[in-house]
């Protein structure tokens, strides 16, 4: 019991960590020390010492002898192997809700996309930009979550986190990309509705495909 205040602590070193590095506040490559990470995140020391081996763990910093912690770099093979391990967790993780999502949620998450398109053809303001990003990463995340496996959970987070810090600007959600990233989703929604898995999976596929392609500048 002791240990609950530090190990909430480390948790919200993490979480405030990693927030910071998606707003770029911390660059991809960049060389911190412990005291700059207590200043960037407002954490104390002590949850910065504890933090430090889970963001060893998920491959999000690494120690340097005799200059501190290194960010993250971002390099073709970081993009090929997180690319390629989104297409297998997502890709499960489809066939699996294809089975098993109750109407209503399917039903839900295409009344969502729906909206936001309508609303994109129409205007796209920042706001709307933002609630289709919101909607972009909560569909993945629900959908992999419903598979009740919080392994894969926790290793899906960790890598959208990479995925998100690659290209960083690409892969955000832009106004030319609002209609057509829901576009994409709705393909697979409407394939998930028909309960037709070898589609939803070919569809979840291709939206992960034009994704990767995105951030290479393809």
């Amino acid at each position: 019991m002791s240990n609950a205040p530090d190990l909430r602590q480390r948790d919200y070193a993490y979480s405030s960590f990693t927030e910071r590095l998606l707003a770029k506040e911390i660059a991809p490559g960049q060389i911190v020390s412990q005291r700059e990470l207590v200043e960037l995140t407002g954490m104390p020391l002590g949850a910065i010492r504890e933090m430090i081996p889970r963001l060893e763990a998920d491959g999000l910093i690494k120690t340097v002898p005799k200059r501190g912690l290194q960010v993250l770099s971002i390099d073709l093979s970081l993009v090929q192997n997180a690319f390629q391990l989104r297409r297998i967790i997502e890709g499960e993780a489809i066939s699996v809700f294809c089975a098993n999502a109750p109407g209503d949620d399917l039903k839900r998450l295409a009344d969502e996309h729906r909206m936001i398109r309508e609303r994109a053809l129409d205007h796209v303001t920042p706001e709307l930009l933002e609630q289709a990003q919101r909607i972009d990463w909560a569909f993945h995340d629900h959908v992999v979550d419903a598979m009740g496996n919080q392994i894969i959970s926790d290793v899906h987070r960790v890598n959208a986190i990479k995925i998100r810090l690659i290209r960083n600007a690409d892969t955000r959600m832009l106004p030319e990309l609002a209609v057509s990233v829901m576009d994409e989703h709705l393909a697979v929604i409407d394939a998930l509705t028909a309960r037709d898995p070898s589609r939803a999976v070919a569809a979840i596929h291709a939206h992960i495909d034009s994704a990767k392609r995105r951030a290479l500048g393809m």
